[in-house]
């Protein structure tokens, strides 16, 4: 029992140096290299984003025989920038959309209490916030000082899904690895603007980076996440 309380004890105070685990601590290296795709044809009408009217979020959750040592985490994004394309045949739209990192928050008290969810309690302190935060943007994770932004392209795919939801092949860049997968879209398009949103699981994996994990995967961050977007973009002019 000695030995087991001095190994707990070890890894509570790690927990606590660390702040909260999140993901990945190290970028895994691609499986094979992978070329940048050019810029997607720009076809149709420009719509700006509108960054104070969009929103990105990140569901991040523990794992690992001591997971209850940490928190599970919203990370989010307010300043997110781009432009969608759309023609006359909106299944031929395109977006491209930047991620400044260095903006990313951590665990916003109104965002956490919108989770509704007893997984997301509202009691994180200033000190596990900042915690947290440091590490993500450090070197070891997203490296905001050499990597200052998240970038994602999509085209939407000619199918539609059932239930009138577009499907949309995403490319992402993190950390300079370039990364493709399928995300479900729902659309709205006004006078002069359009709204996307949607919600999708998604790996830290799929996007080249290898989930947290220490002591012997006692304290671990889960590979899977929760994506969830609402982007407004309008039009400069008069489409």
């Amino acid at each position: 029992m000695s030995r087991r309380w001095k190994l707990l004890s070890g890894a509570l105070w790690l927990a606590l140096l660390a702040g909260c685990p999140l993901p990945p601590r190290a970028p895994a290296p691609p499986p094979a290299a992978v070329a940048p795709a050019g810029a997607l044809a720009q076809l149709g009408t420009p719509y700006q984003i509108v960054a104070e009217d969009s929103l990105l979020t990140i569901l991040v959750y523990r794992a690992g025989p001591l997971a209850s040592v940490g928190h599970n985490h919203v990370i989010a994004s307010h300043e997110l920038g781009g432009t969608i394309y759309v023609p006359a045949e909106i299944t031929r739209s395109t977006f491209q959309m930047h991620v400044p990192v260095a903006t990313l928050t951590v665990d916003e008290t109104a965002l956490r209490a919108q989770q509704a969810s007893a997984d997301f309690p509202p009691d994180v302190s200033d000190s596990a916030r900042e915690g947290t935060r440091h590490n993500m943007l450090g070197e070891a994770l997203l490296d905001a000082a050499n990597y200052p932004e998240i970038a994602l392209q999509a085209t939407l795919l000619p199918a539609a899904a059932p239930g009138g939801t577009l499907m949309a092949q995403v490319q992402s860049t993190v950390r300079a690895q370039v990364r493709s997968f399928t995300a479900p879209l729902r659309y709205e398009l006004g006078d002069h603007s359009v709204t996307v949103a949607g919600e999708i699981p998604l790996r830290q994996s799929d996007l080249g980076l290898t989930p947290f994990s220490a002591m012997l995967g006692a304290l671990q961050v889960q590979d899977e996440m929760r994506v969830s977007f609402r982007i407004v973009a309008r039009a400069a002019a008069p489409p």
